[in-house]
């Protein structure tokens, strides 16, 4: 049975608050950190890793901001509901979320494990499917959601197939949830990185592959996890306001 939430405007005076999935490492740790320096109170979500989550939330409070690490497969329904939930009581409501959460695997169309295919598609579709949905139904107004994507929909490099269908079917769902959610003013975007120098990413690549990525953009370097996140702040902020329905490749310039 699908529960109805009324999601209820915050006072002029609350604290904006922010939920990010896969919050504890990479580009969703510097998300964090990001927001919460925007003054954000921040729920920083993890799947397995506890102890990153709780070493991102002792940066976060250690500079004064709050923050508390939740647990949840973001695939999981009622683990997500259950976030949310926390999300309120402990700060609430909840005005930006932000689903870094995500699962890469590399291999040709030819090779790859068809049960490799259903997690990562577990993780990166239906994932960010369950999460949209709780933004739907609880964003407050004057809230942002970003997902996140990959500039490989773009670039279409081999080996990438499963992991890059799966993000296209995320950047296909952004204007859908924006015009669904007409009349809310909430905005609806998708942050599409290029190369970013985080653990995902450098993980099996030689030296040399990751020197060649590095120079593909037109400012010849990787990006960097803080690029990321202070792409996701302007969307989240007030400067992004006009910004909806729209996908963002944060790439350095790559095609």
């Amino acid at each position: 049975m699908t529960t109805n939430h009324s999601p209820v405007p915050p006072s002029p005076s609350a604290v904006r608050v922010a939920v990010v999935t896969g919050g504890s490492r990479g580009i969703g740790r510097a998300v964090s950190l990001q927001l919460a320096r925007e003054g954000l109170a921040v729920v920083v979500n993890y799947a397995r890793d506890a102890a990153a989550a709780e070493e991102t939330v002792a940066g976060i409070t250690a500079t004064g901001g709050r923050a508390v690490p939740v647990q949840a497969d973001v695939a999981d329904e009622h683990a997500v509901a259950a976030l949310f939930d926390r999300a309120e009581q402990e700060f609430g409501g909840v005005d930006v979320v932000v689903n870094c959460a995500g699962r890469l695997a590399l291999s040709t169309v030819a090779d790859l494990d068809l049960a490799v295919l259903d997690a990562v598609h577990r993780t990166n579709v239906r994932g960010t499917f369950v999460v949209a949905q709780q933004v739907a139904r609880r964003l407050r107004a004057g809230g942002s959601f970003v997902a996140f994507s990959t500039s490989v929909v773009g670039t279409q490099f081999p080996a990438y197939g499963a992991y890059a269908a799966s993000k296209a079917a995320v950047e296909s769902l952004t204007l859908i949830l924006a015009r669904e959610l007409r009349g809310r003013d909430i905005t609806v975007n998708t942050v599409a990185p290029g190369p970013t120098a985080t653990d995902l990413f450098l993980d099996g690549k030689t030296p040399e592959e990751i020197d060649r990525l590095a120079m593909a953009p037109p400012l010849e370097r990787l990006g960097t996890p803080e690029d990321i996140a202070r792409a996701v702040a302007f969307l989240t902020g007030p400067a992004g306001r006009w910004v909806n329905g729209q996908v963002l490749r944060a790439n350095g310039g790559m095609v």
